[in-house]
């Protein structure tokens, strides 16, 4: 992980995720970037300074970023880290998809808030739709506070599709973190079966993983998938939820994308999607 992308706007759970961030890029020896989005009310880059004059708001809102990004430039740069910093004028999700390609960003951390409704815009530019479209992992950080190094990783899947590749990241953060890795299968209505039935695609999953120690298999059979990973964390802590996504389509199919999108909206810990 060479380089990690924070998309911020200053709120509470964004400035969770770019402290989560630093301290990626602290354990990786990565470069971070800052990057922020600001509508204004004109065309705000080819106007001229004099011209500038007449929204006296928009100038004092501009400085106020500036200002809060450099203070997160600071911030990184007090841990030895390079750091870079941006504002972008008008744009949405795609003036974020597109930087990252173009910096080769390996990874966007960001925050959301809320666990009560949808994803919260994140100055325009709806973070689930990051996490749709992102080609690099993306960690949403949410209400609860985040614990870094991660101890304990949820991976959810159905085990059936590839997701191996997805898995090797999830693999390479847990090794890096020294954490425990939880599979975790959940049999819905339409697929119920035995527990031991359940952990036959785990346990044919893990045959191309046979140097993975740090792990434990675990099959719920629930009504739907949400409700089998919040169950599942009733009984075991957790710093993290990982799942992956396919990008034509959104979410794998064990996930409609209303499941999916509502364990990264609702759920209070960091949840990150892998695209496969």
């Amino acid at each position: 992980m060479k380089n990690i992308l924070v998309p911020t706007d200053f709120s509470e759970n964004c400035n969770k995720a770019a402290e989560l961030g630093i301290k990626m890029a602290k354990l990786y020896n990565s470069e971070i970037h800052f990057f922020h989005l600001i509508n204004t009310p004109v065309d705000w880059v080819n106007l001229d300074k004099q011209k500038e004059k007449r929204y006296p708001e928009t100038v004092k809102q501009i400085g106020s970023v500036k200002a809060d990004l450099r203070e997160l430039e600071k911030k990184a740069e007090r841990q030895g880290l390079e750091c870079r910093i941006f504002l972008e004028y008008n744009g949405g999700q795609a003036n974020i998809l597109d930087h990252s390609g173009h910096f080769h960003h390996d990874f966007i951390v960001t925050g959301s808030s809320g666990t009560k409704g949808g994803v919260r815009e994140l100055q325009g530019s709806n973070v689930d739709k990051i996490v749709r479209k992102a080609d690099v992992p993306v960690i949403v950080v949410k209400d609860k506070e985040v614990s870094f190094p991660f101890k304990d990783i949820v991976f959810v899947s159905d085990f059936l599709e590839d997701v191996n590749e997805a898995f090797k990241q999830v693999i390479s953060i847990a090794e890096k973190c020294g954490a425990h890795i939880h599979l975790l299968r959940v049999n819905t209505q339409t697929d119920f079966n035995s527990i031991n039935q359940g952990l036959n695609p785990l346990k044919e999953f893990l045959k191309k993983f046979p140097d993975l120690d740090k792990y434990s298999m675990n099959v719920y059979n629930e009504t739907d998938v949400e409700t089998g990973i919040n169950n599942f964390l009733k009984y075991k802590d957790a710093d993290l939820i990982a799942m992956c996504t396919h990008g034509h389509t959104g979410f794998l199919s064990l996930f409609s994308k209303n499941i999916a999108e509502g364990v990264t909206n609702h759920s209070e810990l960091p949840v990150m999607t892998i695209k496969v």
